[in-house]
C-alpha cells in the first residue's frame, strides 16, 4: 500500500487552515491512502485544535515557536515514523492550491522523479513586485547551479519527495529549508524536478522575514553554509588560488622596480603580496582538509539514514501492534488518544 502524507507547518494559521484542509485531496492516482499532519510551532491562536476538528489524520505540536526550518524537519520525522511512502509540504496559509498536489506527486508514481518543486511561475504572480520577482528569478539560478539541479523555483515550499529522500535530508538552518534540502538533494544525487503549480493570493506579510535584505542575508548564509559542507575542496581551493594570484601582482611589481628601477619604496607591495600569498597558501590547505571532513561526514550520514530507517521501522511496527490491540480493546484506544491529546495541549498552554 502507497501511504501519502502531506504535513503542514502552521504558525497561528487557524484562519486559512480549515481551507487548506478542505483543499487537499484524499484520492490520487497511484496513491492507496492519503494523511495529514499538521505541525503546530507554538501557535496562540488554537490552531492544533482547528487542524483536528477540520479533519487532520496527526497533530504535533511544539510547545514554543522553533522556526519553520525546525518544523519541516520535525514534520518529516514523523511522517516517516507513521509509515509514509511519499511526502508533500504545503502551507497553512492557503497559498497553494490542494488540486496541484496529482501534479506534485506524479513524477514520483512514475518514477521519475525523488523530489518534486512547485514552480509558482513568480514572473506571472501580479500581486509580486517587479524587485521581488527579480530577485526571485536570479536567486533560483544561483541555487540551481549550486544544487546542479533543473529547479525553476527554488524557494517554493510546495515540494514532494519520497520517504527514501526524506530520510536523507538533514535540516540544520534556524531560518528556512527550501534552499538547504535542494543543494542537499542535488549533492546526493537525487533526482530533482519541477511542475508548474498554481497560487492563491495571500494577504498576510511573510512570518519568515522582516524585510528583503535580511532575507537575502540570511538565504546566502544558509546556501554559503551548506554548499561549503557538501563542496569544501571547490570553495577554499579557489578561494585560495584567488588569493595566491592577487599576492603574486603586487610581488611582480616589487621584483620589476628592484630589478630596472631605483628598488626603493616598494616594500609594501613585497609586504601586501607575502600577506595575501601566504593566505592563500592556507586556504589551500584547508580545502584539503575540509575534503576530508566532508568525507567523514558523509559516512556519518549514511549512519543516520541507517538508524532513522530501523527507527522508521520499529516505530511503524509499534504502531501497527497498538493498531491491533485497539480494534481488540476499542474502549482503551479511545481513553489513550485523549489521554495523548490532552497532555499535548497542556504541554503548549504551559510552554507557550
Amino acid at each position: 500500500m502507497t501511504l501519502l502524507i502531506v504535513q503542514i507547518p502552521c504558525l497561528n494559521e487557524a484562519c486559512t487552515l480549515p481551507q487548506t484542509l478542505a483543499d487537499i485531496p484524499r484520492d490520487l492516482p497511484g496513491i492507496d491512502k492519503v494523511e495529514i499532519l499538521v505541525i503546530d510551532d507554538g501557535s496562540m491562536d488554537g490552531t492544533a485544535e482547528v487542524a483536528l476538528a477540520h479533519g487532520a489524520d496527526h497533530v504535533v505540536v511544539n510547545p514554543v515557536n522553533k522556526g519553520l526550518a525546525y518544523s519541516f524537519q520535525r514534520g518529516l520525522d514523523a511522517c516517516l515514523a507513521r509509515g509514509a511512502d511519499i511526502i508533500v509540504n504545503t502551507d497553512g496559509d492557503n497559498q497553494y492550491r490542494g488540486a496541484d498536489i496529482s501534479r506534485l506527486v506524479e513524477p514520483i508514481v512514475n518514477g521519475r522523479a525523488d523530489m518534486v518543486i512547485g514552480d509558482r511561475r513568480t514572473a506571472e504572480i501580479a500581486h509580486f513586485s517587479p524587485l521581488k520577482k527579480r530577485l526571485q528569478s536570479l536567486g533560483t539560478r544561483f541555487v540551481a547551479r549550486m544544487a546542479d539541479v533543473p529547479v525553476r523555483d527554488a524557494v517554493s515550499g510546495f515540494r514532494a519527495m519520497t520517504a527514501k529522500t526524506a530520510r536523507s535530508l538533514t535540516v540544520r538552518s534556524s531560518f528556512s529549508y527550501t534552499t538547504e534540502t535542494l543543494i542537499q538533494a542535488g549533492k546526493k544525487n537525487f533526482t530533482v524536478t519541477s511542475v508548474p503549480v498554481r497560487v492563491n493570493p495571500v494577504d498576510r506579510p511573510s512570518r519568515l522575514f522582516r524585510s528583503m535584505p535580511q532575507f537575502l542575508a540570511r538565504s546566502g548564509q544558509t546556501m554559503l553554509r551548506v554548499y561549503a559542507m557538501y563542496e569544501p575542496l571547490k570553495l577554499f581551493l579557489w578561494a585560495g588560488l584567488g588569493l595566491m594570484g592577487l599576492g603574486t601582482l603586487p610581488v611582480l611589481r616589487f621584483l620589476g622596480n628592484y630589478l630596472f628601477g631605483d628598488g626603493s619604496g616598494m616594500v609594501q607591495s613585497l609586504v601586501l603580496g607575502s600577506v595575501l600569498f601566504l593566505m592563500g597558501t592556507l586556504s589551500v590547505m584547508f580545502s584539503l582538509i575540509a575534503d576530508l571532513i566532508a568525507y567523514n561526514r558523509q559516512l556519518l550520514e549514511l549512519t543516520l539514514e541507517r538508524v532513522r530507517q530501523i527507527d522508521d521501522r520499529q516505530g511503524l511496527q509499534a504502531a501497527e501492534s497498538a493498531e491491533s490491540s485497539a480494534k481488540r480493546f476499542p474502549e482503551r484506544r479511545i481513553r489513550d488518544e485523549l489521554a495523548e491529546l490532552s497532555s499535548g495541549f497542556a504541554s503548549s498552554g504551559t510552554n507557550g
